[in-house]
């Protein structure tokens, strides 16, 4: 039980985790899932490609095919709304953390 409420509340700092990454550079999913393996969220593509085709369907995030070594490659950047949200969420998460932190 612990571990599915756990799940649902990483999600949102897995999203605002690609939001970073992708307003600094075009992010692909395999570079993605290695960086968020890095912060300890172990998922697997099955979850993180349906997050960044969210992202892209809600706005947030805009795709570009690149042919890399003769495969087809996406790249996700953040889109204005996007770059918007992650500041929104920036302040909210600085807000908790604060009120959290002891």
């Amino acid at each position: 039980m612990e571990d599915k409420i756990l799940r649902k509340l990483f999600l949102g700092f897995i999203q605002i985790h690609i939001l970073h990454h992708a307003k600094e550079h075009p992010i692909f999913g395999a570079w993605m899932l290695e960086e968020l393996r890095e912060h300890g969220y172990v998922i697997s593509s099955g979850t993180l490609y349906p997050i960044l085709h969210s992202m892209e369907s809600d706005g947030l995030l805009e795709k570009e095919e690149k042919n890399v070594e003769g495969k087809i490659r996406k790249y996700y950047t953040t889109t204005d709304k996007g770059n918007s949200v992650l500041i929104e969420a920036r302040n909210k998460a600085y807000e908790l953390f604060k009120e959290i932190k002891d």
